[in-house]
C-alpha cells in the first residue's frame, strides 16, 4: 500500500490529519500531551518524510530513512550557496535530527500498538564503532552554535523605526524581559504587575509558568498603547491586538509580529533580525552586566542550566576576565618560585 500524505487541520478543534489511520492515531496521541506548535511540527515533519518515501509505515525499511537523510542535505539553493554559521548547503543538522526523532517517535508508537504490521523502527539508533569505543555514533552531528546578539546601536535604529507603542512593547518584552515570541503573544491583561514590575508568563515553553521580572520602560510603553491605541471595543483579554483592518480588536498572530519586525529591519536598513536575537540579547546584556546564570536560567525559562551556559560565551569579558585571572596566578606562582 502506498499513501499520499495530505495535512487537514480543523480549527476548532485543532485535531491535524495526514490521511493514514496510523499516522493520524500517533498525531492524536501527541496532541494529547504536547502544544500546538508541537503537534504542528511532528506533522509536517512526517508530511515531508513519507511524501518523498512514498511507502505505508510497515513498509520503511532503514535503506528508506539513510536515503531520506541523504535527500535532506542535498543544496538548497546551489552548491555554491552555504549557511555562514555551519557551511552546509542542505537543511541544517538540528532539523534533520528533529525530524529523525519524530520519525522514530512515530514508529515506537506503533510497536507499541501491536497492530500495525511494524516489526521494528526502522530508524537506526546510530553508527556502531568498535575503534571509537563508543556504542553507537550518531546518525547527525549537530554544531554547537551560538546565537547572534545584536549591536547596541542596531537595537536603537531598530526600535526608531517601530511605528506604534504596542509594537514597542512587544519588542521590549523581548530585549527587556526575555520574552519568546510565544509568550508575548500569550499575555493577558490579568499578566500584567505594574505595582510589582512582573510579569505572569502563563503560557511558556513546554507549558510551564513562571513570574519574571521587567524594566519600568516596557510597562510605562504598554500603559501609552493601552490608553492611546488598543480599541476600546476589543473584547480579547490578550494584551497586544491588532490596530487596523477588518481583524482590529483581535489578538496579533505569530505572522503578524514577524510582519512587524521584518518592515522595521528595513526602514532602519538593519540586517534581518528575528525575535530569539533579540531574546538573546537580553540575556547576553544581563550577563554582561553580572546577572548570575541561575538567575538567567529562572528569568528564561530553561529547564536546563546548560541551556543557559551559552551566555557565558556570548558575554564579551566573561572568558577574557577569566583567562586574566588565571594568568595572573600562573605568573605569580612562576615568579615566586625563581
Amino acid at each position: 500500500m502506498t499513501w499520499s500524505p495530505r495535512m487537514t487541520r480543523t480549527m476548532d478543534s485543532g485535531v491535524i490529519q495526514l490521511g493514514h489511520p496510523h499516522v493520524d492515531a500517533y498525531l492524536e496521541f501527541v496532541a494529547a500531551r504536547a502544544r500546538a506548535n508541537t503537534l504542528l511540527a511532528h506533522a509536517f515533519d512526517l508530511k515531508v518524510f513519507f511524501s518523498l518515501v512514498a511507502k505505508d509505515p510497515s513498509d520503511v525499511t532503514a535503506a528508506d530513512v539513510l536515503a531520506f537523510i541523504n535527500a535532506q542535505r542535498q543544496p538548497r539553493r546551489g552548491a555554491k550557496v552555504v549557511r555562514i554559521e555551519d557551511g552546509e548547503v542542505g537543511l541544517a543538522a538540528r532539523t534533520i535530527k528533529r525530524r529523525l526523532a519524530t520519525i522514530a517517535g512515530l514508529y515506537e508508537y506503533l510497536l507499541i500498538r501491536g497492530d500495525s504490521g511494524v516489526a521494528r523502527n526502522p530508524v537506526p539508533r546510530g553508527l556502531a564503532m568498535r575503534r571509537s569505543g563508543q556504542r553507537h555514533v550518531p546518525l547527525i552531528r549537530a554544531p554547537r552554535t551560538l546565537p547572534r546578539v545584536i549591536a547596541p546601536d542596531d537595537v536603537d535604529l531598530f526600535i526608531g523605526a517601530l511605528r506604534t507603542h504596542r509594537d514597542r512593547a512587544m519588542v521590549e518584552a523581548m530585549l527587556f524581559g526575555g520574552l519568546r515570541r510565544c509568550e508575548v503573544l500569550g499575555l493577558r491583561l490579568q499578566d500584567l504587575r505594574p505595582g510589582e514590575r512582573r510579569l505572569f508568563i502563563a503560557e511558556g515553553k513546554g507549558g510551564h509558568q513562571r513570574i519574571v521580572p521587567i524594566s519600568n520602560r516596557f510597562f510605562r510603553t504598554v500603559a501609552d498603547y493601552l490608553q492611546v491605541e488598543r480599541p476600546h471595543s476589543s473584547t480579547t483579554d490578550r494584551v497586544l491586538v491588532v490596530l487596523k483592518g477588518p481583524r482590529r480588536g483581535e489578538p496579533l498572530s505569530a505572522a503578524g509580529v514577524d510582519e512587524i519586525v521584518t518592515g522595521a529591519c528595513q526602514r532602519a536598513h538593519v540586517t534581518r533580525l528575528t525575535c530569539h536575537q533579540l531574546r538573546h540579547t537580553c540575556f547576553t546584556r544581563l550577563r554582561e552586566a553580572g546577572m548570575a546564570l541561575e538567575a538567567i536560567q529562572a528569568q528564561a525559562g530553561h529547564r536546563s542550566i546548560e541551556s543557559t551556559r551559552i551566555y557565558l560565551h556570548l558575554a564579551n569579558d566573561w572568558l577574557a576576565n577569566e583567562y586574566r585571572r588565571a594568568a595572573e596566578a600562573i605568573e605569580a606562582e612562576a615568579m615566586a618560585s625563581s
